[in-house]
Order: structure tokens, then sequence, then C-alpha cells
């Protein structure tokens, strides 16, 4: 299992805890506002899996958690190689996932391999292609949904807000959706020299907050995060 990159110490990826973030490469989405595009499309020659463990070990006792994200971590089928490698060191595992492999989600949490789960709701079903930029499998995403609500592990849900992408229309249905008692954030996008397309913006503070409005009618404990 390859991993192409290590941010060794994060306060915001895992609630509550410091972690180091691992960042697998390639993904089934093609999303015009990826931070992550080059370990999507063209990834660099992966690291030595050797040294990224060692860093692990050494900082045992000091750093709290382990992040695995990507790209798409649950496209790679021995995915539960390299989380079995990072839980015999004793951390916790948050995984992030698009939710387009249940199948495998549901495998890794049944067998006690990750403790916090992160799935991405692009957009409302009826925009999910053009968030994802690509044909996508609804049914495999809301399986992925109904899998985390049936409690097995701790999770969230989580949209990117694009201004050129979202409406309040789109929190309504998305409300509708994953209605309950979730823990769900509107997070803002952030330009970057890495997102693939130009021309994409944030939304201002009243449309995040009209956006919460919406979707709190269904999902009471959503909120805004980095705002």
């Amino acid at each position: 299992m390859k991993i192409y990159g290590i941010q060794k110490l994060s306060l915001v990826d895992f609630p509550g805890k410091t972690a180091a973030v691992l960042f697998t490469g390639g993904c089934n989405f093609r999303c015009p506002f990826c931070h992550n595009f080059g370990l999507v499309q063209n990834p660099n020659d992966p690291l030595d899996d050797g040294e990224v463990f060692d860093y692990l070990k050494k900082r045992q006792g000091l750093l709290d958690a382990v992040v695995i994200t990507g790209g798409e971590p649950l496209i790679h089928s021995d995915i539960a190689t390299l989380i079995v490698r990072v839980k015999e060191l004793g951390y916790p595992v948050k995984l992030d996932t698009n939710g387009t492999f249940p199948a495998r989600l549901l495998e890794l949490i049944t067998q006690g391999l990750v403790d916090y789960v992160a799935m991405d709701i692009k957009n409302s079903r009826e925009k999910y292609y053009l968030t994802a930029g690509c044909d996508v499998d609804l049914d495999a995403v809301n399986k992925s949904v109904m899998i985390l609500k049936s409690g097995g592990v701790d999770y969230e849900f989580r949209t990117t807000v694009v201004d050129q992408l979202h409406e309040n229309d789109d929190f309504e249905r998305i409300g509708e959706w994953i209605k309950g008692d979730e823990s769900y954030y509107l997070q803002r996008f952030k330009d970057s020299e890495n997102v693939p397309y130009g021309n994409l913006s944030a939304p201002d503070d009243a449309k995040m907050l009209e956006y919460l409005h919406t979707v709190q009618r269904f999902v009471p404990k959503a909120a805004l995060r980095g705002i």
C-alpha cells in the first residue's frame, strides 16, 4: 500500500486529537475544487513507507491519532493492510472517504479498523455529477450514508461549499437526504494553486449562514467549520 504524502502534525483533521495525516494516491472523482488534485491525477513517487512508520513509532505517546486521506483511500483494495500497520502502533484511525465503496467501508468498520469516518456529501443528488466532475453511483453513496447512520462507528458528513456549485435548494435536498441527529459540517471552499479549475470562489458569510439554517431544519447539529 503506497503512501504519497504525510502531514506530520494536524490539529484540525481528527476532532479533539493531534494527528499525522497520510495521503494515498488516486481517486475515482475529478472534483473541480480538489486541493489534492496532484495526488489524484499524477502522483509523484511514493514515500518510503519505512521512514513513514519510523516517524509514527517515534511519535507514539505524542501524537493521538492518524488520519488516512487521499485521493480516495478506499479505491485501494489493500487499504486494510495500511490501517492494520497503523493500528498495531496503537493509533486510532480516522478515514476520509467519498462514500463510493460501501462494501469496503463496511468491512473496515466491522473489523474495527477505523475509529472515525468523515464522508463527503458533495451536493444534492441531482447535482452530484457536476460537483464530482464525473458520473457517480449514487446508490453506492447512499449505501455508505446508511452504513454510517447505523451507528457502528463515530462519523461526520461534510460538504465543501463552492459558490458556483451550490445554492440553497441543494442544502434543503441534502438535509432531507441525511436528516437526523448527525454531525454535519459545511466548510467554505478555499482557493489555492493546487485547485485544478480556476474561476471558483467561496460563498460569503451571509450565504454560508443561509445554507446552515436551511440544513439545520433537518440536521439540527449541523455547523459551520473554519468560519
